[in-house]
């Protein structure tokens, strides 16, 4: 009998009492009856099918969420929508800001206080808008009318010096080694290296290679506003190339006498009176090579 036969009809008491005994006598008896023993001692619980599938049918299936990839899409987009916003923001405030006036225009623009500029032909401001209302400070190049709203210390900066006001209405001209100022309403204080004046209505100050001139000035805004050139006290060079700059021209010019100065006005719309002056007030000839050339030379 095979030994799987004989175990099976042993588990079930079926051998009789030949086959029992000499199963007994078998080597691997013992073993056989340690397993049965401990088995006998084992319990299992009746299998039902019903309250199985019915636990089963309970249960909530738990459904992964998923983002469809449009959704996804929406929300970078919106993401790098507000990055770039408020990168935008920031340059926008804390960058410098730059103003030009090109030759032969003029600029108007306000500042972040309602502050209003209007800029000379061939001149530029650099601010920054962050924290304006706090620190009014600008840099200056070229030439500029200011109308300061009320508030902190308004400050413009120039290569030549520097002008402090709290309100008022001032223009302030760098051109080569000349500094300007004219006061047109309250009070303006006015830095030149070592010197310091305080202009009010009416007046005005000029310095040039460490020389200072006092002004009288009767007009309510600066004549370039009003298309016209004003000089005082200003040689041929200083005069021809403000009309480069008021007419986008280019002026040669063939004369030995350079010092000679001039005080008066000039058409800031009428290139060929504004010529013919200078030419009568020099004793010069004025030729048109092109439509912006002109060769000027003496008699």
């Amino acid at each position: 009998m095979k030994k799987n036969q004989l175990l099976a009809k042993w588990l079930n008491n079926d051998l009789s009492e030949e086959e029992l005994a000499a199963f007994e006598a078998s080597p691997d008896f013992e073993k056989y009856q340690k397993i049965k023993n401990y088995t006998e001692h084992l319990a299992v619980d009746d299998f039902d099918e019903n309250s199985m599938l019915s636990n089963i049918l309970k249960q909530k299936k738990e459904i992964p969420k998923v983002v469809p990839l449009y959704k996804t899409w929406i929300f970078r987009s919106a993401a790098v929508f507000v990055l770039a916003l408020g990168i935008t923001f920031a340059f926008k405030v804390l960058v410098q800001q730059t103003e030009t006036a090109s030759f032969g225009e003029k600029t108007t623009f306000s500042l972040p206080d309602n502050s209003e500029v209007v800029l000379n032909s061939g001149s530029e401001i650099h601010y920054k808008k962050w924290n304006w209302d706090n620190q009014r400070h600008l840099e200056l190049k070229g030439e500029a009318y200011f109308r300061v709203s009320k508030g902190r210390r308004f400050e413009v900066q120039t290569r030549l010096g520097k002008v402090s006001v709290l309100g008022t209405q001032f223009n302030v001209k760098t051109r080569k080694n000349r500094f300007d100022v004219v006061c047109y309403e309250g009070r303006v204080k006015v830095n030149y290296a070592n010197t310091q004046i305080l202009l009010t209505h009416g007046q005005g100050v000029s310095f040039e290679n460490g020389k200072q001139i006092t002004m009288k000035i009767s007009s309510s805004k600066p004549e370039w506003m009003q298309d016209q050139i004003s000089f005082y006290k200003d040689n041929i060079t200083t005069i021809l190339d403000e009309v480069e700059r008021q007419y986008n021209i280019d002026i040669e010019l063939n004369t030995k006498d350079t010092t000679s100065l001039f005080t008066g006005k000039l058409p800031a719309k009428n290139l060929d009176t504004a010529l013919q002056i200078i030419a009568t007030t020099y004793h010069l000839k004025i030729q048109k090579v092109s439509k912006n050339k002109i060769i000027i030379d003496e008699k």
